[in-house]
């Protein structure tokens, strides 16, 4: 029987021939917390990279801005999951050949996804992949149905495989401590996020190494959940945030209720605002805050609270 997502990620754990990138240390800005407590709150959601996990670069890469660690990421995948018997022969380096395909296939993606009327319409990292490997059955690719499963399970794994080979992750300083805290005063969590089909994981396995967890959903509401990937758009997208309103006005929650947790204004406290939500912009880390001090004295785009630390948040709404 095919290895689930989660199964796969541990067997490569337990291999000695693979070097990941390392996850960033992360780099407080210079700012200053703006703590009050808000009364009455219910629900707390959050946007994932840059506010609970920080990727290298402060957001996640479809292609890296150096190219030497693009080469990289696309020679690992080839050689790991045996692609270079079916590319092409021309010369040149396989992921020079690679990356012309993947740079090609992402464009399509996104101008198919963009067609339709989306304004910020999100590309799946495993559609993408699915396209390539459609590509190289073509030219008789082959893989092990047995350990990697369908066609598009075997996407999934490659495009974590990749996305792991590209930037390193790691967890925000005492983010599942804050969730947990939160959980146990008895307020929803949930998440509005950019994602795609390998971020649950990586949230888990960051959270994992601050603390006990078996599932992320010990933690988070899993119909609180607007991903991405998912829905079709991404931040600062409307779509996002109405689909987990929605599901929380069902249960009697108003959005005065909801407090939303993200690092940028434009994608995250602007959007909740607009809907009614209270907003709380996390600055703690220098490489995925995004404000400027204009949208910071907007009314209309304002924080409620400015949050350094995830911790501050027990104060904020116990």
């Amino acid at each position: 029987m095919a290895m689930s997502l989660e199964q796969y990620a541990k067997w490569l754990d337990g291999r000695g021939d693979l070097l990941w990138p390392a996850a960033p240390p992360v780099e407080p800005p210079k700012a200053k917390p703006h703590l009050k407590r808000l009364d009455n709150i219910a629900a707390v959601t959050f946007n994932v990279y840059g506010t609970l996990v920080s990727p290298h670069g402060g957001e996640l890469y479809f292609v890296h801005p150096q190219k030497f660690i693009m080469e990289t990421a696309l020679e690992k995948t080839i050689q790991e999951f045996k692609m270079w018997q079916s590319m092409s022969r021309k010369p040149g380096k396989p992921s020079e050949y690679m990356g012309k395909m993947y740079e090609q296939i992402l464009d399509e993606v996104r101008l198919a996804r963009g067609s339709g009327g989306e304004r910020y319409p999100e590309v799946r990292s495993d559609d993408v992949w699915e396209r390539i490997v459609k590509r190289l059955l073509k030219n008789e690719y082959q893989f092990d149905v047995g350990f990697y499963g369908s066609l598009n399970q075997l996407c999934e794994k490659i495009s974590y495989f990749f996305h792991s080979s590209l930037q390193g992750i790691v967890g925000q300083p005492g983010a599942a401590q804050a969730l947990a805290a939160l959980k146990r005063h008895g307020v929803m969590l949930g998440l509005i996020a950019d994602a795609q089909c390998f971020t649950c994981l990586q949230l888990l396995r960051a959270f994992s190494k601050q603390g006990t967890l078996d599932r992320l959903t010990d933690l988070v509401d899993a119909e609180l959940m607007a991903l991405s990937f998912e829905v079709g758009s991404r931040r600062p997208s409307e779509r996002l945030f109405r689909a987990v309103l929605g599901k929380l006005v069902a249960r009697g929650i108003e959005p005065r209720q909801v407090l939303h947790v993200g690092s940028s204004v434009p994608n995250d406290i602007g959007p909740a605002r607009r809907l009614g939500f209270r907003t709380a912009l996390f600055a703690g880390d220098k490489t995925s805050v995004s404000a400027t001090n204009d949208q910071l004295n907007d009314p209309a785009t304002r924080p409620d609270v400015l949050i350094t630390e995830l911790e501050q948040l027990e104060e904020i709404v116990s």
